[in-house]
């Protein structure tokens, strides 16, 4: 028999994942729900080959975790086998409590509670089914244990899992600006007083890395045409919400009727056992199948919104360098008002403000180390040649108002 499984990745190529708790992992519903939830949301609209998933995201950063494992062993770093297994596992459920659409669910139908913590309930359960065989897992995801820099590859500024998606969003989506050299990068990683860092010949790894992601995110992620049509969805499930808790019948399948039924956070999934057994029901059709029969609803504001995202009329987008008028805005609603035939409370269903910020490195957060030949560690802010501090760490600030297209 076999000892070891083969996906084929169009970004890493062949991918081997070994039999035992990693292959069960792949192969838990928890985990496959992952394959019918798109790793880009509604990029699509803007992008259209950019339909991969989060599955696909959580089989690279695994690959990219086994090469960072293999690389830092050779450097003579010393991590048990059953390190090198925890940390693989806890990187290929990193994302398992995401919701459809990305982050849309958070903040419409679920309050309080980020996906983060929903992957570590999820994690819980899958250990609980292996008897506890995930134990060093979930501790090295919660960076409980001892070894930070395993922590580090999961979760930090330069984390593999970072690594994985600005790879494959850019081979999905085109924008070839977005590749960086993540293999590279990992043959760099080194450990010092168990700190990630990188060794100063991947330097100019680092700067493109860093580069990479801030055109990712204006170009791809925080593109004004998919942020337009995540306002258009976010909007559509907050009518749907609150002409259900109106006592309105609207078409839901079961495990979206929940949330469009409960005011669920927190506290409600702590109280309610149902409610995370819903949650990992839920993934990108249900809310496609809702939104067609809501097409034909007989609530004018739900059956506009419905229509824009099947018919892709998506909200006409402004974006802003300063804070928009609360002039512009009432006469804003004013018009939609009018236009559409609605009253003006209800207007704002039609129309989204939003401040968006996005940093390129954040030098108070977990940093970048480069390793010198010396011995020296520097902060790359203070490395590199050609990022400066004040450009590394300036806060971008872009204010975008969305409304109705007539």
């Amino acid at each position: 028999m076999n000892d070891s499984k083969i996906i084929n990745d169009p970004v890493f190529g062949f991918i081997k994942i070994p039999r035992g708790p990693l292959l069960q992992i792949v192969q838990h519903p928890l985990m496959q729900r992952l394959t019918r939830i798109k790793q880009l949301g509604l990029a699509s609209v803007v992008y259209p080959a950019a339909q991969h998933t989060r599955f696909q995201h959580s089989i690279g950063a695994f690959h990219l975790m086994s090469e960072a494992i293999t690389s830092l062993q050779q450097k003579g770093i010393y991590i048990f086998d059953s390190e090198a297994e925890a940390v693989e596992a806890a990187i290929l459920m990193h994302d398992i409590g995401h919701g459809p659409f990305s982050h849309v669910l958070e903040n419409t139908l679920i309050h309080g509670i980020t996906h983060e913590e929903i992957s570590l309930m999820m994690m819980e359960q899958i250990n609980q089914e292996m008897n506890g065989a995930l134990n060093l897992a979930l501790m090295i995801f919660k960076d409980h244990y001892n070894k930070k820099f395993l922590h580090q590859l999961i979760s930090s500024q330069l984390d593999v899992d970072r690594l994985d998606y600005l790879r494959r969003d850019s081979f999905f989506t085109g924008v070839t600006e977005g590749n960086i050299g993540s293999a590279r990068i990992i043959k760099m990683l080194d450990v010092v007083d168990d700190q990630l860092v990188v060794n100063s010949k991947g330097i100019y790894s680092i700067e493109n890395y860093l580069t990479s992601r801030r055109l990712m995110y204006w170009q791809v992620y925080l593109h004004k045409t998919a942020v337009a049509c995540e306002k258009v969805l976010v909007n559509t499930l907050l009518r749907a919400k609150y002409l259900t808790k109106s006592g309105r019948d609207v078409f839901a399948p079961p495990a979206l009727k929940y949330f469009l039924l409960h005011d669920v956070n927190g506290q409600w999934f702590s109280d309610h056992e149902e409610a995370l057994r819903n949650y990992e029901m839920l993934d990108d059709n249900d809310i496609w199948s809702a939104i067609k029969v809501w097409t034909g609803s007989d609530d004018k504001i739900l059956s506009i919104l419905s229509r824009d995202l099947i018919y892709r009329n998506i909200f006409k987008v402004e974006v802003h360098e300063e804070p928009i008028e609360e002039d512009r805005l009432a006469n804003l609603r004013q018009e939609i008002s009018h236009k559409a035939g609605i009253d003006l409370a209800d207007a704002d269903y039609l129309m989204s403000v939003n401040t968006i910020q996005k940093d390129m490195y954040d030098v108070n957060d977990d940093r970048i180390g480069i390793l010198y030949k010396d011995g020296t560690i520097r902060d790359i802010a203070d490395s590199s040649e050609i990022l400066n501090i004040s450009l590394l760490s300036k806060k971008i600030r872009k204010y975008y108002l969305c409304y109705q297209r007539f």
